[in-house]
C-alpha cells in the first residue's frame, strides 16, 4: 500500500517511452507511492493514459498489465533474448528497419498527406481497443494532462480528464512529418512535445502532492560538438524537443527561490513552491547511445531491452532517493538558475 503520494512528468520520445514504462512498471511494483496527477506528452502521454485505463479497472496490477499490452501491441517481430551473459540488459538493434528508413527518406520530398492518403494510423486502432476513453473522462482517481501544440499559434494545448479522447492522445503523439495535423474542434494540433516535453505547470497548479518525479527520455547533455550532417541534424531534433521543458524549469527554479526567500509569500502558490520537492529518473548515458532514427525502433528485441533498463533504474533510484521523498528534492533545480 502507497504510503508518500506523488506527482509524475512523462517526457515524449517515441519508442524510447518502453524506458518509461519500465520505471513506471517498477514503481508499481514497488507499491510505496502512490500517483495524484500525470503530465505527458507523445509517448508519455500514452505511458500516462495506458497507466491511468489499468489502474481504474485493477489497480496497480492492472496498471502494469495494461502497459504491458500496450507496448506488446506497438511491438513487431518476435521477442528476443535481451540479457547478456552477465544477466544485464543490453540495447538491440537499435535502428528501425530498412522500410521505415526509406519512409523518413520520402518525407523530406513528401508530405504526410500525400504519403498516407488514406490516413492510416495503426496506433489509433491499438488505442480504441486498448483504452475506454467514456471511463477515463468520467473517473477521478487519477488527474491527466495531456500535451499538444496548437498549429496556429504554435502555443501549448493542455487536454484535462474531461477532454480525453483517442484524437487528443493521437495530437499529442502527431510528429509534423509524419501525420496529419490532427483536428479537435476545427483546431489542427501537432507533437506536444514542441511546446512542453513534459507539462510541469498543471502538477502545480492542479495537484496538492508536494513530490513532483520526471522520467526524461532526451539526453539533457551531448559530450563533445558535432560536426557531421547526421550528428547536426541529431542534436538540433534534440534541443528543440527539450527547450520548452528547460525553459519551464528554468522559470520554475526562479519562482521557487523567490518563494523562499520572500518574507512576505501568503499566497497558495507561494506556499506550494516552498514544499515543492523535485525528482528525476533519467537515463543520459543510455540515450546518448541512441540515435533519432531509433525513437522509431519497434522491434520487440528492442523494445524488451529499454523496458528492463527503465525497470533497473527505477530500482536504483528508489533505493537511494526514497527516503527522501515528502521530505526534499533529490534533483538540484538551482542548476537552472539564470
Amino acid at each position: 500500500m502507497s504510503n508518500k503520494i506523488i506527482s509524475l512528468a512523462l517526457q515524449g520520445g517515441g519508442s524510447h517511452g518502453a524506458f518509461t514504462w519500465g520505471v513506471l512498471d517498477r514503481l508499481l511494483e514497488d507499491g510505496r507511492l502512490g500517483f495524484e496527477g500525470i503530465s505527458g506528452a507523445s509517448a508519455g502521454a500514452m505511458n500516462a493514459v495506458v497507466l491511468a485505463q489499468g489502474y481504474v479497472q485493477d489497480g496497480r496490477e492492472g496498471a502494469r498489465a495494461a502497459l504491458e499490452r500496450f507496448w506488446t501491441a506497438l511491438s513487431t517481430g518476435a521477442p528476443l533474448d535481451y540479457i547478456n551473459a552477465e544477466g544485464a540488459p543490453v540495447i538491440a538493434n537499435p535502428t528501425p528497419m530498412p522500410g521505415m528508413q526509406a519512409l523518413l527518406a520520402m518525407t523530406r520530398f513528401f508530405s504526410p498527406t500525400q504519403l498516407n492518403p488514406l490516413d492510416i494510423n495503426p496506433l489509433r486502432d491499438i488505442l480504441l481497443e486498448q483504452v475506454d476513453f467514456d471511463r477515463l473522462r468520467r473517473q477521478r482517481e487519477l488527474k491527466l494532462f495531456i500535451a499538444a501544440t496548437q498549429v496556429s499559434t504554435g502555443t501549448l494545448k493542455i487536454f484535462r480528464n474531461a477532454d480525453l479522447s483517442v484524437e487528443a492522445l493521437l495530437a499529442s503523439a502527431c510528429l509534423p512529418s509524419l501525420h496529419r495535423p490532427i483536428e479537435i474542434e476545427g483546431e489542427a494540433y501537432w507533437d506536444g512535445g514542441l511546446t512542453a516535453n513534459p507539462p510541469i505547470f498543471p502538477l502545480l497548479h492542479a495537484c496538492a502532492a508536494r513530490d513532483v518525479m520526471v522520467v526524461l527520455l532526451h539526453p539533457s547533455r551531448r559530450a563533445g560538438t558535432p560536426t557531421s550532417t547526421h550528428d547536426i541534424g541529431q542534436r538540433l531534433s534534440e534541443i528543440s524537443f527539450s527547450s520548452a521543458f528547460f525553459t519551464e524549469l528554468s522559470a520554475l527554479a526562479l519562482a521557487k527561490r523567490e518563494a523562499e526567500n520572500s518574507t512576505l509569500a501568503f499566497g497558495s502558490l507561494e506556499r506550494r513552491l516552498r514544499q515543492l520537492n523535485m525528482h528525476m529518473i533519467d537515463a543520459n548515458e543510455l540515450m546518448e547511445q541512441l540515435t533519432n532514427l531509433s525513437k522509431l525502433n519497434t522491434q520487440a528485441s528492442f523494445i524488451g531491452s529499454l523496458f528492463q533498463q527503465g525497470r533497473e533504474r527505477a530500482a536504483e533510484w528508489l533505493e537511494q532517493n526514497f527516503a527522501q521523498v515528502g521530505h526534499a528534492s533529490t534533483f538540484d533545480l538551482g542548476r537552472f538558475l539564470p
